[in-house]
């Protein structure tokens, strides 16, 4: 029997190469079979059109950043949101680091020549932040539990000199009292019960729209789960949730930081604030989108 390769049998198809790689990986392809990190595929199994028509309703986005991901591929909309991502998020919470030395590290694992003093934290920040996406990225479907939200939080936080520190709780939530804006928040007694309560609201929303996911993320902000890092782990959850809904995803850049901030602060008064700001800035990442010719919802 003749056996041929994802990206031969998808030529020999006319269909995405991450398409029969997905086929391959749930059964749907019969007779195909790994070799080390490659599939062999027999040369005359038809795919059925059944479920052809099944994978053009999937969350084409979510596929293909997982694809390049896998890949490692340079200069993709992963690369891009990788970048993206990860230096709004940080320059939000005071992170020092360019865009253009956030991409170096991203492509080189270098920091590259600079004339000025480098904080270790925000080198270390912006690494752990790339293993959020990557983790977002990879648990999108999956659905949104404390072990999820306190994992993103070891991710993030895991070698900075917080972690270092006993009182610090890394991948798990507050001992001490903490605020945010000026704001009391929830006290450390009562965080585990709080999230428990709001995960329970959310999750029972078997579709979730857009409003639903702003709203966890102002309560989840209220709550202040972690000692630090709530808001990069707040914009993390929003990102892998408008994944998982087939929403089209945003990215709260560092320009937008005061209709962001004033938005949390106005939610429970006029919610037009919040909801504008993230509609603006999923205009811009669906701008992103275009431009390397992918389709938002």
């Amino acid at each position: 029997m003749i056996y041929l390769s994802v990206s031969e049998y998808a030529k020999k198809c006319n269909f995405p190469e991450r398409t029969v790689r997905n086929y391959c990986a749930t059964g749907k392809i019969e007779g195909a079979f790994l070799t080390g990190k490659t599939w062999n595929i027999p040369e005359n199994t038809i795919l059925p059109s059944k479920t052809v028509k099944k994978e053009n309703s999937k969350n084409t986005l979510l596929s293909i950043l997982q694809e390049q991901k896998e890949m490692k591929l340079k200069g993709g909309i992963y690369h891009r949101t990788q970048i993206d991502l990860t230096y709004n998020s940080n320059k939000i919470e005071g992170n020092q680091l360019t865009h253009e030395q956030t991409r170096f590290i991203f492509e080189t694992n270098t920091i590259g020549a600079t004339k000025e003093n480098i904080n270790v934290d925000d080198i270390i920040e912006t690494i752990n932040h790339f293993r959020c996406v990557d983790y977002i990225i990879d648990k999108a479907r999956l659905r949104l539990s404390e072990s999820i939200i306190k994992e993103i939080h070891l991710l993030l936080k895991s070698g900075t000199s917080d972690s270092s520190k006993k009182w610090f709780k890394v991948g798990d939530y507050k001992k001490l009292p903490n605020e945010v804006g000026g704001s009391e928040t929830c006290a450390p007694e009562n965080v585990q019960q709080e999230m428990r309560l709001l995960l329970e609201s959310y999750c029972l929303k078997e579709k979730k729209s857009l409003e639903d996911i702003i709203e966890f993320h102002f309560q989840f902000e209220k709550i202040h789960p972690f000692q630090d890092g709530n808001g990069r782990v707040g914009r993390l959850i929003m990102f892998k949730e408008c994944l998982a809904n087939n929403i089209t995803p945003f990215i709260i850049t560092d320009d937008l930081k005061y209709f962001y901030y004033r938005g949390l602060s106005e939610w429970t008064r006029i919610r037009e604030y919040l909801t504008d700001t993230c509609l603006t800035a999923q205009d811009n990442y669906k701008k992103i989108l275009t431009y390397f010719k992918l389709c938002t919802e």
